[in-house]
């Protein structure tokens, strides 16, 4: 069982906007550090946004001022706002989350996004 689900991918024109969320599959601590990721075919794992618990976000150099990351810590999880996407934002997008107590890390198993006219 996958313990983060992400949902909200889907197929955009460049230009327009997505909401990505991420939520848990089953019960898991809190988190203190939630962020996300994307994978392009070829390339490395690339960082999106991250933000610790009652931290400010950090951002990808390609995202930032385009993406915004929030969280929910009652219920454990994550969005990211999308605006102004790029053809080159196409990608898989993973969410992960820390474990505050443990130190464990959780991922989800990706959400295709594709910026195309």
């Amino acid at each position: 069982q996958v313990p983060l689900v992400e949902s909200g991918g889907g197929l955009v024109q460049p230009g327009g906007s997505l909401r990505l969320s991420c939520a848990p599959s089953g019960t898991i601590p809190s988190l203190f550090a939630v962020g996300w990721f994307r994978r392009t075919p070829g390339k490395k794992l690339e960082l999106v946004a991250t933000v610790t618990a009652g931290g400010s976000p950090d951002y990808g150099a390609s995202v930032k001022g385009r993406f915004t990351i929030s969280r929910d810590n009652a219920k454990n999880t994550i969005s990211l706002q999308m605006d102004s996407l790029k053809p080159e934002d196409t990608a898989v997008y993973l969410c992960q989350g820390i474990a505050a107590s443990t130190g464990e890390m959780y991922w989800g198993q990706g959400s295709q996004v594709t910026v195309s006219s």
